[in-house]
């Protein structure tokens, strides 16, 4: 498999309950192989034409490219936000055995 097809999911939650709640379900539906929650970030952004700020936890996911679709639609599920933040990059460069794990637990089993 290329590298490019382990991606990095970043995503905002509305507080550390739900952030864990998300990191929890992903791993354990096998749509993540782990979810970093990295904390309290102070969000700045324009909603329904107003300039707003908010108090967020960010996360950030490790997946494939064949999971990011299920992925995203379990946020979308699970999320208390009408429009989350859910996007992804590509890796460029990683270390081939973390990689090769990434891959194996996202697996669909057999």
């Amino acid at each position: 498999m290329n590298i490019s097809d382990v991606l990095m999911v970043y995503m905002t939650a509305a507080d550390e309950g739900e952030a864990v709640r998300l990191a929890e379900q992903l791993v354990e539906s096998r749509v993540a192989a782990c979810v970093n929650v990295l904390g309290a970030v102070q969000s700045v952004y324009r909603w329904q034409g107003k300039v707003e700020r908010a108090a967020e936890v960010a996360l950030i996911a490790k997946t494939t490219r064949a999971q990011f679709p299920l992925l995203e639609q379990k946020i979308k599920e699970l999320h208390s936000y009408e429009c989350p933040c859910i996007v992804a990059w590509p890796l460029s460069e990683g270390h081939q055995p973390f990689l090769a794990w990434v891959r194996e637990q996202v697996a669909t089993p057999d």
